[in-house]
């Protein structure tokens, strides 16, 4: 008997991110399918690696969903710490959603009195890496969920490319 069960793709990946930053509270409109558009053109005048990186990211971005919110206009204490309580509201939702935490998320305080958080979910063939840092006067969270079959058809080569990108 076939399954009735509906496609995972990245259209529903990104549905479920932006349903869960809107219950969050955290700002819409972040979530992208694809990768994070770069800070510059991959274009003439990029380097050869440049252009191998833009190309390999244009292969794979059916494969991710992006999300990205960042304050670095001068984040108070209070803001920061709004910031990881909307972050794990963000996490929550998902669980709630049937991702599975496969790592334990720990909030890591650093040396400048901030905190840096990493959490790992999955959901039917996706992976979902999400982190949060405040740092003092700045406040980043991301997650970016990837189709783990795109990912493991990369070629060792491929693999070097991705592992090389600063």
């Amino acid at each position: 008997m076939p399954s009735t069960r509906a496609p995972f793709g990245q259209d529903a990946v990104r549905r479920e991110m932006d349903a869960a930053v809107v219950a969050a509270g955290l700002p819409e409109g972040e979530t992208e399918a694809g990768f994070p558009k770069p800070r510059h053109s991959a274009g003439a005048a990029a380097t050869e690696k440049e252009q191998k990186v833009a190309a390999l990211a244009a292969r794979l971005s059916p494969c991710v969903v992006t999300w990205s919110s960042d304050d670095a206009t001068g984040a108070s204490e209070a803001t920061a710490a709004k910031a990881r309580r909307q972050f794990a509201a963000m996490l929550a939702d998902l669980g709630a959603h049937g991702w599975k935490e496969t790592t334990p998320t720990e909030d890591v305080p650093t040396e400048n009195g901030g905190v840096y958080v990493i959490a790992t979910y999955k959901k039917r063939g996706w992976i979902l890496n999400a982190r949060h840092s405040s740092m003092h006067r700045w406040v980043e969270s991301t997650a970016m969920a990837t189709k783990e079959s795109c990912f493991d058809s990369l070629t060792d080569q491929e693999t070097g490319i991705l592992e090389d990108v600063d």
